[in-house]
Protein backbone atom coordinates (compact mmCIF):
# COMPACT_ATOMS: atom_id res chain seq x y z
CA UNK A 1 0.00 0.00 0.00
CA UNK A 2 1.39 3.80 -0.98
CA UNK A 3 1.93 4.65 2.37
CA UNK A 4 -0.76 7.92 3.13
CA UNK A 5 -3.21 6.00 0.51
CA UNK A 6 -6.12 3.72 1.83
CA UNK A 7 -7.46 0.96 -0.01
CA UNK A 8 -11.02 0.59 -0.94
CA UNK A 9 -12.20 -2.90 0.56
CA UNK A 10 -15.04 -4.74 -0.35
CA UNK A 11 -16.02 -7.49 2.33
CA UNK A 12 -18.32 -10.47 2.75
CA UNK A 13 -19.07 -13.53 5.04
CA UNK A 14 -21.92 -16.16 4.91
CA UNK A 15 -24.28 -16.77 8.10
CA UNK A 16 -20.80 -18.45 9.85
CA UNK A 17 -18.73 -15.49 9.66
CA UNK A 18 -21.32 -12.88 10.53
CA UNK A 19 -20.36 -11.85 13.86
CA UNK A 20 -16.63 -11.22 12.51
CA UNK A 21 -17.90 -9.52 9.76
CA UNK A 22 -19.25 -7.27 11.81
CA UNK A 23 -15.90 -6.71 14.21
CA UNK A 24 -13.85 -6.35 10.77
CA UNK A 25 -16.24 -3.39 9.80
CA UNK A 26 -15.99 -1.41 13.34
CA UNK A 27 -11.90 -1.81 12.44
CA UNK A 28 -11.92 -0.92 9.16
CA UNK A 29 -14.09 1.91 10.56
CA UNK A 30 -11.51 2.87 12.95
CA UNK A 31 -8.49 2.93 10.35
CA UNK A 32 -10.88 4.96 8.16
CA UNK A 33 -10.82 2.66 5.36
CA UNK A 34 -13.66 2.64 2.55
CA UNK A 35 -15.39 0.08 2.23
CA UNK A 36 -18.88 -1.97 0.54
CA UNK A 37 -20.17 -4.41 2.47
CA UNK A 38 -21.82 -7.05 0.21
CA UNK A 39 -23.71 -9.42 3.29
CA UNK A 40 -25.59 -10.81 4.45
CA UNK A 41 -28.46 -8.71 6.29
CA UNK A 42 -28.78 -11.28 8.97
CA UNK A 43 -28.04 -15.00 10.36
CA UNK A 44 -29.79 -16.72 8.10
CA UNK A 45 -28.11 -19.76 6.14
CA UNK A 46 -26.90 -18.19 2.65
CA UNK A 47 -24.51 -20.02 0.78
CA UNK A 48 -21.06 -18.94 0.42
CA UNK A 49 -20.30 -18.91 -3.00
CA UNK A 50 -23.02 -16.18 -3.35
CA UNK A 51 -21.21 -14.00 -1.26
CA UNK A 52 -17.31 -14.46 -2.14
CA UNK A 53 -18.12 -14.21 -6.00
CA UNK A 54 -19.13 -9.76 -5.73
CA UNK A 55 -15.97 -9.27 -3.76
CA UNK A 56 -13.66 -11.45 -5.90
CA UNK A 57 -15.37 -10.04 -9.53
CA UNK A 58 -14.89 -6.61 -7.59
CA UNK A 59 -11.11 -6.90 -6.74
CA UNK A 60 -10.65 -8.87 -10.20
CA UNK A 61 -12.34 -5.72 -12.10
CA UNK A 62 -10.57 -3.05 -10.52
CA UNK A 63 -13.29 -1.67 -8.45
CA UNK A 64 -11.94 -2.96 -5.13
CA UNK A 65 -8.31 -2.79 -4.27
CA UNK A 66 -8.54 -5.94 -1.48
CA UNK A 67 -11.24 -8.09 -0.27
CA UNK A 68 -12.03 -9.66 2.62
CA UNK A 69 -14.05 -13.05 2.95
CA UNK A 70 -15.24 -14.42 6.11
CA UNK A 71 -17.14 -18.04 6.81
CA UNK A 72 -17.28 -20.71 9.14
CA UNK A 73 -14.16 -22.10 8.31
CA UNK A 74 -12.80 -19.85 5.65
CA UNK A 75 -12.24 -22.73 3.56
CA UNK A 76 -15.47 -22.42 1.55
CA UNK A 77 -14.64 -18.48 0.73
CA UNK A 78 -11.36 -19.25 -0.15
CA UNK A 79 -12.15 -21.63 -2.68
CA UNK A 80 -14.65 -19.75 -4.17
CA UNK A 81 -12.82 -16.85 -4.52
CA UNK A 82 -9.44 -18.23 -5.93
CA UNK A 83 -12.00 -19.68 -9.19
CA UNK A 84 -12.36 -15.61 -10.02
CA UNK A 85 -9.56 -14.73 -12.54
CA UNK A 86 -7.34 -12.82 -11.25
CA UNK A 87 -7.80 -13.40 -7.77
CA UNK A 88 -4.78 -14.65 -5.02
CA UNK A 89 -7.28 -15.50 -1.71
CA UNK A 90 -5.39 -16.73 1.05
CA UNK A 91 -6.67 -18.37 4.04
CA UNK A 92 -5.62 -16.61 7.17
CA UNK A 93 -5.46 -17.81 10.64
CA UNK A 94 -2.10 -15.96 12.09
CA UNK A 95 -0.22 -12.52 12.06
CA UNK A 96 2.59 -14.50 9.90
CA UNK A 97 0.85 -15.80 7.41
CA UNK A 98 -1.26 -12.71 7.23
CA UNK A 99 2.04 -10.82 6.43
CA UNK A 100 3.44 -13.28 4.44
CA UNK A 101 0.62 -13.72 1.80
CA UNK A 102 1.08 -10.57 1.50
CA UNK A 103 4.97 -9.57 0.75
CA UNK A 104 5.62 -12.86 -1.13
CA UNK A 105 2.04 -13.63 -2.85
CA UNK A 106 0.33 -10.34 -3.21
CA UNK A 107 -2.81 -11.55 -2.03
CA UNK A 108 -5.50 -9.37 -2.98
CA UNK A 109 -8.30 -11.08 -0.77
CA UNK A 110 -8.00 -12.54 2.45
CA UNK A 111 -10.25 -15.49 4.23
CA UNK A 112 -10.92 -16.17 7.17
CA UNK A 113 -13.10 -18.80 9.91
CA UNK A 114 -15.03 -17.27 12.40
CA UNK A 115 -15.21 -20.74 14.01
CA UNK A 116 -11.40 -20.90 14.01
CA UNK A 117 -10.28 -17.95 15.63
CA UNK A 118 -11.74 -14.66 17.64
CA UNK A 119 -12.53 -11.52 16.81
CA UNK A 120 -9.01 -10.34 18.53
CA UNK A 121 -7.03 -12.42 16.22
CA UNK A 122 -8.72 -11.28 13.09
CA UNK A 123 -8.63 -7.59 13.72
CA UNK A 124 -4.79 -8.04 13.73
CA UNK A 125 -4.28 -10.21 10.65
CA UNK A 126 -6.70 -7.89 9.15
CA UNK A 127 -4.75 -4.55 10.26
CA UNK A 128 -1.29 -6.30 9.21
CA UNK A 129 -2.78 -7.94 6.12
CA UNK A 130 -4.00 -4.18 4.88
CA UNK A 131 -0.69 -2.74 5.92
CA UNK A 132 1.77 -4.86 4.55
CA UNK A 133 3.27 -4.05 0.92
CA UNK A 134 4.01 -6.67 -1.49
CA UNK A 135 8.05 -7.15 -1.38
CA UNK A 136 8.26 -8.15 -5.36
CA UNK A 137 11.72 -8.60 -6.68
CA UNK A 138 12.29 -13.15 -7.15
CA UNK A 139 8.68 -13.04 -5.37
CA UNK A 140 7.05 -11.10 -8.41
CA UNK A 141 8.35 -13.90 -10.86
CA UNK A 142 6.48 -16.41 -8.96
CA UNK A 143 3.41 -14.46 -8.96
CA UNK A 144 3.84 -13.91 -12.29
CA UNK A 145 3.98 -17.95 -12.98
CA UNK A 146 0.95 -18.04 -10.66
CA UNK A 147 -1.07 -15.81 -13.52
CA UNK A 148 0.71 -17.87 -16.57
CA UNK A 149 -1.28 -21.23 -15.00
CA UNK A 150 -4.67 -19.15 -14.60
CA UNK A 151 -4.53 -17.93 -18.46
CA UNK A 152 -3.48 -21.42 -19.25
CA UNK A 153 -7.23 -22.64 -17.77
Amino acid sequence: MKRGIKLKIAISSDHGGNNLRKEIKDLLDELGYSYEDFGPKDSTSVDYPDYAQPVSSGVAAGKFDKGILICGTGIGMSIAANKVKGIRCALVHDVFSAKATRCHNDSNIIAMGERVIGPGLAREIVKTWLETDFEGGRHERRVEKITEIEQQN
